[in-house]
Formats: C-alpha cells, sequence, structure tokens
C-alpha cells in the first residue's frame, strides 16, 4: 500500500494539546503514525499550514436548504435527493467529513454515501422528526392544508406526529425500521413549524420516557430539538443524549446537563440562516421571522452560560434551513460567544465523535484512527476568529482518499 506522508505543518490533533510540528503518516485509510521525521512513498508539503482532524457537524439536513416555502411547494418531490448530492459536496469541502442527519435524509440516501455512489460525509441519519398534533413537525396550516416542512410520508420515511406512550413507541420502532441511527424527537416548539412556540415544552415525562426506553433497547441514542427551559429540563431529566439549539437553557436545565452529561449542540447559526434568507428576498411569514427574531439574542446568552458552566458541547449547524457550506460560521459564532478557537474546533472534532460514538474511530490524530484529514493554510485557530476557516482549506482526506 501507498504510504503518504503529511509533513512539516502544525498538527491540531483534537485531544486537547495545542498544535505543534509533527508529521502525520497514513497508509490504507489509517494513520499509523504522527511525530518528527516521518518518511513515506508520497509526501505531501505542509509547511506553513495546520492539519486538523476531519471535522463534524451533529446538526445538518441534506436533502434542504432554504426557508422558502413557496419554492418548496413548486419542487418535485424527488428533486431534493439529487440536490442533496450538491448539499454534500459543499460540506466536504467545508472539511466537514462526518455529520449528523437530523431529519430528510432516508436510508437510500445513508447508503448511497456507504457504498460510494456519490460522495458525502459519511453519515448517522435520524430519518424523520418525532413531536407531538401540533408540534415542530406537524405540518398542519392556519388554512386548514398540511405541508410537510420536509419530506411527506413514503417508503422509507415513516410519519412523525404521535401522542401518547403507545402511539411514540410504535413510531420510534417505525424510525429505527426505516433505518435510523439515532432517534430525533422535538421536546419543545420550535422557530420554522407554523403551529408551534419554542417557549412551550412539549411530550410529557412518560412520553419522553417511553422514546429513550425504546431507543436505548436498539442501542441507540435520542437526540431533542429543544428551546424551552422546561422542554429542556424535561429532555434531559428523561435521558436523551443531547439537547439541540437549547435557546432558552435555564440554570437549573443547565446545571441538569453538567449532572448527567448531556450534550448541547447550539446551532447558534440557525435563527441568523432565516435572518438572512429574509434579507435576500426568501419569502418568510412573518410569524417565523417574529420567533427567529426574538431567538437570536437569547440564543447567544444561554450558549454563554452553557461554556461558562462546562456543559459539553458539539459542533452543530441546523445547515438546510440556509444554504450547506456556510457550517464553519458556526465555529465563529462560537468563539464570538465565549469559546477560545481551540476550544471550538475540539466541539467540531472529538467532542463531536464522542457525542456520535464514533471516538475510537474518529475525531483526533492519532495512530490507528481513520485518516479523516483537513490541510489549513495558515493558522487555523486565527482563522476560526476570523470567520475566514473555509477559505484557507487546501486539502480533505476522508479514510486517506484526497477529496479536494
Amino acid at each position: 500500500m501507498t504510504r503518504i506522508v503529511i509533513a512539516g505543518g502544525q498538527v491540531f490533533d483534537g485531544t486537547g494539546t495545542p498544535a505543534e510540528a509533527a508529521d502525520v503518516l497514513v497508509e490504507g485509510g489509517q494513520i499509523v503514525d504522527v511525530g518528527t521525521g516521518l518518511d513515506g512513498d508520497v509526501r505531501v508539503d505542509a509547511t506553513g499550514h495546520t492539519v486538523l482532524p476531519g471535522l463534524f457537524d451533529c446538526h445538518v439536513h441534506l436533502l434542504f436548504d432554504s426557508a422558502d416555502l413557496v419554492r418548496s411547494l413548486n419542487t418535485p418531490f424527488s428533486l431534493p435527493f439529487y440536490q442533496a448530492i450538491g448539499n454534500m459536496r459543499a460540506t466536504l469541502d467545508c472539511g466537514i467529513t462526518t455529520v449528523r442527519d437530523a431529519a430528510g435524509a432516508d436510508l437510500g440516501v445513508a447508503e448511497a454515501v456507504r457504498q460510494g455512489l456519490v460522495e458525502g460525509p459519511r453519515m448517522q441519519i435520524a430519518v424523520n422528526m418525532i413531536s407531538q398534533t401540533g408540534g415542530h413537525n406537524d405540518s398542519w396550516m392556519a388554512c386548514g392544508a398540511e405541508i410537510p416542512q420536509l419530506l411527506p410520508p413514503y417508503p422509507g420515511m415513516p410519519g412523525g406526529v404521535a401522542d401518547g406512550p403507545e402511539e411514540l413507541r410504535k413510531v420510534v420502532r417505525s424510525m429505527i425500521r426505516a433505518g435510523a441511527d439515532v432517534i430525533k424527537i422535538a421536546s419543545s416548539g420550535g422557530v420554522m413549524s407554523p403551529r408551534s412556540n419554542p417557549r412551550h415544552a412539549h411530550l410529557r415525562d412518560e412520553e419522553l420516557a417511553m422514546v429513550v426506553r425504546e431507543a436505548e433497547a436498539a442501542g441507540i441514542a435520542v437526540m431533542s430539538h429543544a428551546m424551552s427551559g422546561d422542554g429542556i429540563l424535561a429532555a434531559v431529566r428523561n435521558g436523551v443524549r443531547s439537547i439541540e439549539h437549547g435557546v432558552f437553557l435555564t440554570v437549573e436545565a443547565i446545571e441538569e446537563m453538567c449532572s448527567r452529561g448531556t450534550w448541547l449542540v447550539p446551532t447558534l447559526l440557525a435563527p441568523r440562516m432565516v435572518l438572512g434568507q429574509a434579507d435576500a428576498g426568501v419569502p418568510v411569514s412573518d410569524v417565523v421571522l417574529a420567533k427567529a427574531r426574538t431567538v437570536v439574542a437569547e440564543h447567544a446568552a444561554s450558549f454563554r452560560a452553557a461554556v461558562d458552566a462546562g456543559v459539553r458541547i458539539a459542533m452543530g449547524t441546523d445547515s438546510g434551513v440556509g444554504p450547506h457550506g456556510d457550517n464553519l460560521t458556526e465555529l465563529t459564532l462560537m468563539t464570538q460567544n465565549g469559546m477560545k478557537p481551540a476550544q471550538a474546533l475540539h466541539a467540531a472534532t472529538r467532542s463531536a465523535a464522542e457525542l456520535m460514538g464514533l471516538r475510537e474511530e474518529l475525531g483526533t490524530i492519532e495512530a490507528g484512527k481513520r485518516a479523516d484529514l483537513v490541510l489549513v493554510e495558515g493558522d487555523a485557530e486565527q482563522h476560526v476568529l476570523d470567520g475566514t476557516l473555509k477559505d484557507a482549506i487546501r486539502a480533505v482526506y476522508q479514510d486517506g482518499r484526497k477529496l479536494r
């Protein structure tokens, strides 16, 4: 096998230690050594560059790229599957080699990547989001029509609205049958849903407990779209692995998250994407805009409180609410709201790998790990601060194969 050595750069290995000069030796899709003076069959000169582990985005929607409801109503059903190929390419171009798709991608999309039919980040999929009637995945509009935010139910995409423990048990099992690697629920209302309030908690304790119990029986975790303080706290107390968004975090919820080791995937970018599209002329309803504007300031304050308290944080963007390819803006937003650049990068590498149960394979540059690597010209941490990280990426490797 060809041995490739990426030599002469500064290696940010994701373990928590500062970046330092080192070479990285890759063979057969794996990192076989990290050190100085390494030799290989092919030498990649990384002088003046930072070598990062492949990055993670723990909250994306690869089949979507806009909040434009009018456009979606005029889009043929199958077109998003083809558009997803470009969305995956844009994600890889950010150095993101692993994602968690938080609803929209079905088993066929995941298998197309796994079988090498299309290039894309390796993924864990939720298939569809589960919410209560009137919740974040209820497509009922005030006019009486039902217009799905994501995709309508079809073979491979079970419906996601359920009420009561027994209905939820069946829906969770349906998601698992359809290929879900993680179960996604909504324990509060949200910004994009037409008839829900992000300050209101959804699903009761007995319902949340049932979801977590059924997921655990299948050996998988639960992620919860949770904005309201009560919705966050209920989800945490009932054993979800990660809180998505966490907009209206309370002191009690933060303390409970720290006590239980629950993760926060903040998606600071998400409401900003909605507002940015509205500014660009995309038709966004007044109700959704009002919610997005309310969320932004509270979201940042909650994130800062979580950072200060030591909540475990993994990077996620909600890309799909807006265009893919701007994912790394999330890292800059994290540094603007209390994180140091190295902490933000850690949230997108080792921490994210741990959240997704992939720490033994990915997230750090160590011998024996899969060779997902990103070559960044200059100082990656400074690029995070400046918001220029994407522009500085010179190469992306996935399992030792150069993708760009």
